[in-house]
């Protein structure tokens, strides 16, 4: 996910033990897994048994807590990843409007060459997930994978050992893997991208933190520019992943740049190259919502990377450009999803929307919701 996202504790690795002792090891802790018979939180015991329908159109929500969650558009929302502490509520909830809610997965490459532990760290996932009344896992491990080495091999294990246990344990769980927006080693992540494609229930593509400060010069730019963007989903069909394993994933926060010089054409340069010392964070669109009022140039658009962008000026006098997405940036790409049969769309993270009820932010959220959806899709 987002580069802001602090990731849980990962496990410490098991003694190495024999490949051999895995398919034993993996149903016997399933069998002594804790919880199995907790009591049901739903006022409704039946909203704690699994989702088993598969949409035809997937809606990938991920939360990150904070309750927001009460004011999403469930019209649309098919699974839930929970990123924070669990929620039963939000299990409930979701399971009324027919959703599902999995887990995050993380885990240490390194640790899961040993198929011991892998098979002993699947089986707590399961446990958990049977404990929680969850529906599957998503796996975000965004670590660095040499292409045909040990922890490769074990990637590719994990995702399908734990879509077999998933599968086995829960009826109709769903499984799914996190990927860069390209299959070609972004952030030396070199996964066997169709092997773990056809291991699980599909692949979530973060079309997002897309632009390099050295490779473009030091010169601010897009989150998730269109072309770029779209180029990668036609290098994982290319490479033989089905469109109906890909599911788009937008952002709904952009990127705030300090510009060390803003030029009439718009151009922020962040720094000298290479780009040492340059200056920019994350911003969620219900703030950037409220700037862009009092920005110095107002909403821009660049044609070129099809993204707003705008301008503002800190007390301290210093220039700052802002790019993010918005309905219409998002819709340009989400007509992609429908023109080319993908299985559906995503955004990290639902919670970067403003619910807070002040009727011009309740338009401007109900906008980026429906922009999931554009009118292209209306039949």
């Amino acid at each position: 996910m987002a580069q802001l996202q602090l990731r849980s504790r990962r496990p410490v690795p098991s003694p190495r033990g024999t490949r051999g002792l895995a398919p034993l090891l993996l149903p016997l802790l399933l069998a002594l897994r804790v919880g199995a018979g907790a009591d049901c939180p739903c006022q409704d015991p039946a909203l704690c048994h699994p989702i088993t329908h598969r949409p035809d159109f997937e809606v990938f929500v991920f939360d990150v807590g904070h309750k927001t969650w009460k004011y999403y558009d469930w019209s649309q929302i098919t699974t839930v990843v929970l990123f924070s502490n669990y929620d039963s509520e939000l299990m409930c909830y979701a399971h009324s409007k027919g959703a599902r809610v999995v887990l995050k997965g993380d885990v240490s490459v390194k640790a899961i060459v040993n198929a011991t532990f892998r098979a002993s760290w699947i089986a707590r996932q399961v446990e958990l997930a049977k404990k929680q009344y969850m529906d599957g896992i998503n796996l975000d491990i965004e670590q660095a994978v040499a292409h045909s080495s040990p922890e490769y091999y074990a990637l590719t294990a994990l995702v399908k050992e734990t879509a077999d246990s998933f599968h086995r344990e829960i009826e109709g769980s769903q499984v799914t893997f996190d990927v860069s927006w390209s299959p070609k080693c972004m952030g030396r992540r070199c996964y066997n991208y169709t092997g773990i494609a056809d291991a699980c229930d599909f692949l979530f593509v973060m079309s997002y933190d897309e632009r390099g400060l050295v490779w473009s010069k030091c010169i601010a730019g897009a989150n998730s520019a269109y072309t770029q963007t779209l180029t990668g989903y036609d290098d994982y069909i290319k490479i033989g992943i089905n469109p109906k394993k890909l599911v788009m994933g937008i952002p709904w926060y952009g990127y705030d740049y300090t510009c060390q010089s803003l030029s009439v054409d718009h151009v922020c340069t962040t720094a000298k190259y290479p780009c040492k010392g340059a200056v920019h964070h994350q911003v969620p669109y219900q703030i950037i919502m409220k700037q862009i009022n009092s920005s110095t140039s107002g909403r821009l658009w660049d044609k070129n990377q099809q993204s707003p962008y705008y301008h503002y000026q800190d007390q301290a006098g210093h220039f700052h450009q802002v790019w993010y997405d918005d309905p219409e940036s998002i819709s340009l790409k989400a007509a992609y999803v429908q023109n080319h049969g993908l299985l559906g769309i995503g955004m990290w993270h639902a919670n970067c929307l403003d619910y807070s009820g002040d009727a011009i932010a309740k338009q401007q959220t109900a906008a980026m919701w429906k922009a999931l959806k554009p009118k292209l899709w209306q039949r």
